[in-house]
């Protein structure tokens, strides 16, 4: 590991948590995404404005809740998955590529041979055919 990705692994960003936008279509789930009234059909004022604080607020009191109590067993959840993939990879998938790769090579050299062995001649003798049927 290079010493940028050393220590771009060990320190968190904390303002930036989404550098890829991976969940950028999260970002703006506002109460007016998701709560409407439609022209003609309103409630009360004070229950709109408080209705959209309790929004955000059990919003946010609720991912913070459910973070503490999972997030770090998730986190090790997926950890777990992504070295399975990465072992799975590194000691299967590659090796087996590798023998599909040596065998694929021989049989390819097999199938010239024999493409140039019976092929060949017969396409130079039917090209010496129609090479006398000059104009």
């Amino acid at each position: 590991m290079s010493e940028q990705q050393a220590s771009t692994s060990e320190e968190v960003d904390l303002v930036n948590r989404d550098p890829n936008s991976i969940n950028a279509h999260l970002g703006s789930l506002w109460f007016n995404d998701v709560i409407a009234e439609p022209d003609g059909i309103h409630s009360i004022d004070c229950v709109w404005k408080l209705s959209s604080k309790c929004f955000e607020l059990w919003k946010k009191l609720c991912y913070i809740i459910m973070t503490t109590c999972c997030g770090m067993c998730i986190a090790a959840e997926w950890g777990c998955e992504f070295a399975y993939i990465a072992f799975y990879h590194i000691w299967f998938i590659t090796p087996c590529m590798k023998v599909l790769e040596i065998n694929c090579g021989v049989c390819q050299k097999i199938y010239a041979l024999c493409i140039n062995c019976c092929m060949y001649p017969l396409c130079e003798a039917c090209g010496a055919i129609f090479n006398a049927f000059k104009k």
